[in-house]
């Protein structure tokens, strides 16, 4: 390998090649550093101070740390698919450490020394330990930032970290628990308005009839309406009256155009009866088999965010431009939606990243973003604030689409499969802003756009409904058919994980199913059938950590299973152990994770994703599924879309495998879901003795199972 050799920026940095798009020193002793990733529960921030801090050699109390703003900071797309430290993180790295390389080559010719010979201490240019008299903040008007990034500065070594690898404290916590305004609803400006929308039902219903006197009597107080075409919305100076005229406002609006729906297409299996685009990937099939074929179906229902807090946005239209204050993923791609919506050039419009209540996904956050920008374009010198209610939030936020996923395998002599196949049945995972989709307001004005065609997101990003649909085993031949479902009956789009989740839980599942019919214990079945050493590592490792006994048996209903996956198959390698028991529900007992994610920047960062993630699967597994009835999603509250209580949260104990000697760091914010939901479901088999292959495992489906004993 030539260490010489300029390094292949990637995509976010030869996107964002000036390196004054990531570092500048605005003044003194500060360093200014950007990055297009935001916050979303995940510690990002953190650890991208981290990194900063490490390659400049800087204390990270010098750094002042911009993030997801279309003013400041680069446009790295969407904070999503566990990249932001694998790609936002890589790209913030290089060019740190070119920042720093042409500063001591800067130093080099004004001292006289070699290059080589000096080093940077917080900021400071030193020679054999000795201060120069140079510091960043002398040097920077000598250095054009505005230069290219060309990847020729290599970062440090694992060896030489000083900050990357060390636990850190999170920089947003410290506000949020000792309650400083630290989320975009906290937010306060003079004179805000604040609004909220009556939801068109369906996409192309129109307003039939509004009964404006009831509306205005229920809220107390003085309010406004405001409507443009079918964009609906209650304004006013008191926050409480607006809502309480918002929540009756739904029941004195009737609409044109709206279609009942079939209820029972909240079961996956509806997927079956509806039109799909098909495609298969990987080996043709093997029509003569060498042995039987076994198979086995897995389905999950449609799932919501359920995140803590409903959505909310803030928008100021004044002098031409639109400011607008958002918890969105993607504040670039949210600009375009919103100035196609009102036709404004994207560059009088800014959108500033505030924390929100996270989600993992495409939540409810962009729309209540554009809901604040339309009223706020009709209402110019005034904030705007748009809190979505609860009812609103579960009731029309983007949910992730329900799968039905069919595993089948011919098997050799000694029961291992000699030919895989994934057959995946799914609604679209992507329906954000910025890829040509429609915000609700969008749908709502004048004039809409007309629906785009549905597409999923190519395997070589990773995958929508095929994501982790292709075994990491070493199969002879492995293939997925994928049907990409064209209209589900609720509005679908990315959520944690996409299919990952739900293919994970189908090959994991099946993989026990035949190392039980092969006689072999579950975890020397995997290992006869994977070569990936660092796979084998994780698997290897949860077995040690939870003191796996092969052939051991459980009374009482209680059973023990495991599951694997690499997220992605390339990111981070995740294997988890499960105890449950079973009786009339399912209770998880005890939980261990072994991960492997490269280059770990703030370990306990990473372990609290893991863990974080087991609890989420774990609530999907035995407790999440969208509710539907003839007027769409019915499940609007905690009651009708429960989640897993703090009592219900088991022991967790997540490790992290190898050494991270110079492995490039792998994405681990969504790599233990699949991997406990399916380790959930092999434990559920052995406490039962029969399985259950449908997400959420509830007590109507263990009462089901037990029945066909």
């Amino acid at each position: 390998m030539n260490d010489t050799a300029p390094i292949t920026l990637p995509p976010t940095l030869a996107d964002n090649p000036r390196l004054d798009q990531w570092v500048h020193f605005p003044e003194p002793g500060r360093v200014a550093v950007a990055t297009g990733k935001v916050e979303i529960g995940q510690g990002i921030l953190t650890a991208m101070l981290q990194i900063a801090a490490e390659e400049l050699d800087v204390a990270p109390e010098r750094i002042q740390l911009e993030s997801g703003d279309t003013d400041l900071t680069p446009n790295e797309g969407y904070t999503s698919g566990s990249q932001s430290i694998q790609q936002g993180g890589v790209a913030l790295r290089l060019a740190c450490a070119e920042v720093r390389q042409l500063f001591l080559d800067r130093a080099a010719a004004v001292l006289g020394y070699p290059a080589a010979e000096l080093t940077i201490e917080d900021g400071v240019v030193t020679r054999g330990g000795n201060p120069t008299g140079h510091d960043y903040w002398t040097l920077a008007p000598g250095i054009d930032l505005s230069s290219r990034a060309t990847g020729g500065a290599r970062p440090k070594l694992a060896r030489q970290h000083r900050v990357i690898g060390q636990n850190a404290a999170r920089v947003d916590l410290a506000g949020k628990v000792f309650g400083a305004p630290s989320f975009v609803h906290d937010m306060q400006m003079e004179g805000i308005l604040h609004a909220r929308v009556v939801r068109q039902p369906r996409r192309d219903a129109t307003i039939a009839t509004i009964d404006e006197a009831a509306i205005r009597r229920a809220g107390k107080g003085e309010i406004g309406l405001m409507r443009d075409g079918n964009f609906l919305a209650i304004i006013g100076d008191d926050e409480t009256i607006v809502e309480a005229a918002a929540t009756v406002a739904p029941g004195h609006v009737t609409w044109d155009g709206v279609e009942p729906i079939n209820p029972y297409q909240e079961e996956a299996r509806s997927l079956l009866q509806r039109p799909s685009i098909d495609r298969v990937l990987g080996a043709p099939l093997d029509q003569a088999p060498r042995g039987g074929r076994r198979e086995a179906t897995f389905s999950r229902m449609n799932i919501a965010h359920a995140s803590i807090a409903p959505s909310a946005a803030m928008a100021l239209y004044q002098d031409g431009r639109l400011q607008i204050w958002t918890h969105s993923q993607g504040v670039y791609p949210l600009r375009e939606a919103v100035a196609r919506t009102l036709k404004l050039d994207p560059a009088a419009v800014s959108v500033r990243h505030v924390q929100g209540p996270g989600c993992y996904g495409h939540n409810g956050a962009d729309d209540a973003a554009a809901d604040a920008a339309v009223i706020a374009f009709h209402n110019p010198g005034r904030p705007v604030r748009v809190r979505w209610r609860r009812e609103e939030e579960f009731g029309y936020e983007p949910v992730s689409t329900a799968m039905m996923v069919t595993v089948s395998a011919a098997l050799d002599a000694d029961g291992k499969p000699v030919d895989w196949t994934t057959e995946i049945w799914s609604g679209k995972h992507v329906g954000r802003p910025g890829r040509g989709n429609s915000v609700l307001a969008e749908e709502a004005l004048p004039n809409p756009p007309p629906p785009i065609p549905p597409a999923d997101p190519p395997e070589a990003g990773g995958g929508g409904g095929t994501r982790n649909g292709e075994p990491l085993y070493a199969f002879p031949a492995k293939r997925m058919v994928h049907h990409l479902v064209a209209e589900t009956p609720v509005r679908v789009s990315s959520l944690r994980g996409l299919g990952a989740t739900t293919n994970v839980f189908a090959i994991e599942g099946f993989m026990d199913e035949l190392a039980d019919a092969a006689g072999v214990d579950p975890v020397a079945y995997r290992l006869s059938v994977l070569a990936d050493a660092r796979a084998r590592a994780v698997i290897e490792h949860v077995a040690q950590m939870s003191g796996w006994a092969p052939g051991a048996r459980f009374d009482n209903g209680k059973g023990r299973g495991i599951a694997f996956a690499q997220y992605k198959n390339r990111a981070a390698y995740c294997a988890v152990v499960v105890d449950v028991e079973v009786d009339e529900t399912v209770r998880v007992e005890r939980v261990w994770c072994a991960a492997d994610a490269g280059l770990v920047i703030n370990p306990d960062g990473a372990l609290n994703q893991l863990e974080g993630g087991v609890v989420q699967a774990i609530s999907w597994a035995l407790k999440e599924g969208v509710r539907l009835d003839q007027a769409g999603i019915s499940s609007l509250d905690w009651e009708s879309y429960p989640v897993i209580r703090f009592s219900e949260i088991p022991e967790i104990t997540a490790e992290l495998v190898g050494a991270a000697e110079d492995n490039p760091p792998l994405g681990i914010g969504e790599a233990a879901g699949g991997p406990t939901a399916a380790a959930i479901g092999n434990a559920v088999a052995r406490a039962l003795g029969t399985r259950i292959r449908d997400m959420p495992m509830t007590r109507d489906r263990i009462m089901s199972a037990l029945l066909q004993i």
